[in-house]
């Protein structure tokens, strides 16, 4: 016997849910707290695919009660959900509209399930997102430092510099010591580092925004991190391919990430040189390359063994 999926569409706000379940077959509202949540999850089993848009902090709560349940959820871009609403006629725009919608796509177009991260790796993701603010405004006031008329100026720009390194310095200690204390990340940090141009700052990323490595085939990786080219093609017309949409803060790591590597006597260098020697621009080539480490790297995952370099022929 096969059990019907059950879908359900909820729409996130700071301070509520709307919910939409289609066993039901009407609308409510509860608070976007940590009681109401669980009461609401505990209704579901496996049979559940619950997606709702991504909204940052705002459905935290949610995806670690779904966690908890081992319901499956899936959260997808808000323009995905808008332009399937827009493609389906409904124009008018409210919470429990949007509720509906959701419902609808879920069923529609059954998106893949998000794979869960473990509190560990959430942890690691809000820490990482910090040291990427601290470090964003430190190069804001080094640019004010450089911009200074005077020198008293300079040197109170200078001071909250000097604040912004030590919690820099303090919060990257943190990461290190979570990532020690925790051995599957630790073991998946050490298998990381192996490949040549996976430094310190893109190993933090990868291992805290794609818990995919590993699960997942090249193509879908690929699209996970926006380094996945789209044809543009209409009848006899053929556009150039772009890449676009994906985790932006991983594809720029591993753009960095090609970088270091094209720097060293390794496949990775020898295969950047033959791209430019074809015409290709630089910065397509290292797209390339990032999208080759990529690739790479979710292999090694999947397999469990680190980076070694083929013996030449």
């Amino acid at each position: 016997m096969i059990i019907p999926l059950r879908c359900v569409g909820i729409d996130v706000s700071k301070h509520h849910l709307d919910i939409f379940d289609e066993a039901i077959g009407a609308s409510e509202r509860i608070d976007n707290a940590t009681q109401a949540i669980t009461q609401l999850v505990a209704r579901w089993r496996c049979d559940t695919l619950v997606v709702f848009e991504a909204t940052g902090v705002y459905d935290l709560e949610l995806r670690e009660a779904l966690r908890q349940a081992g319901v499956r959820f899936a959260r997808i871009n808000p323009a995905r959900a808008r332009d399937f609403a827009r493609a389906s006629g409904q124009l008018a725009k409210t919470d429990p509209i949007d509720a509906r919608m959701l419902a609808a796509f879920a069923r529609a177009m059954t998106p893949a399930t998000e794979q869960v991260a473990t509190p560990a790796r959430n942890a690691l993701a809000r820490l990482a997102k910090r040291r990427d603010q601290l470090v964003s405004m430190r190069a804001q006031e080094k640019n004010r430092r450089s911009e200074a008329e005077d020198r008293a100026m300079a040197e109170r720009i200078g001071r909250l510099i000097a604040v912004l390194d030590d919690e820099i310095a303090e919060i990257e200690a943190e990461i290190s010591a979570l990532i020690k204390a925790e051995q599957e990340i630790a073991e998946d940090a050490q298998l990381m580092r192996s490949l040549p141009g996976i430094g310190p700052v893109a190993c933090m990323q990868l291992l805290a925004q794609m818990p995919e490595l590993g699960r997942v085939g090249p193509k879908q990786v690929a699209a996970l991190a926006g380094l996945a080219p789209f044809n543009v093609d209409s009848g006899t017309y053929r556009g150039k391919r772009k890449i676009g949409g994906g985790r932006k803060r991983i594809r720029d790591a591993l753009y960095m990430a090609a970088l270091n590597a094209v720097r060293r006597a390794d496949p990775f260098k020898a295969f950047y040189e033959r791209l430019r020697k074809a015409g290709k621009p630089a910065k397509l080539a290292l797209i390339a390359v990032a999208r080759k480490l990529l690739t790479v790297l979710n292999a090694m995952m999947r397999d469990r063994k680190p980076y070694m370099i083929a013996p030449s022929t």
